[in-house]
C-alpha cells in the first residue's frame, strides 16, 4: 500500500510539473479540431 501511496505522489508531481505543457498540447488540440470543423462547414456551403 505504501508502494501505490508512494507511486501515486510521484505520478501527481510529475503531472503538476507538466502541467502546463499537457494544458498547451490540449489548446493546440482544440484549435485544429475547431478549424478543422469550421473548415468543413465552409466547403459544405
Amino acid at each position: 500500500m505504501q508502494l501505490v501511496r508512494q507511486g501515486y505522489r510521484g505520478l501527481s508531481f510529475l503531472v503538476w510539473l507538466n502541467a502546463d505543457r499537457i494544458f498547451t498540447l490540449g489548446t493546440v488540440v482544440a484549435g485544429l479540431l475547431a478549424g478543422a470543423f469550421l473548415g468543413t462547414a465552409l466547403m459544405q456551403h
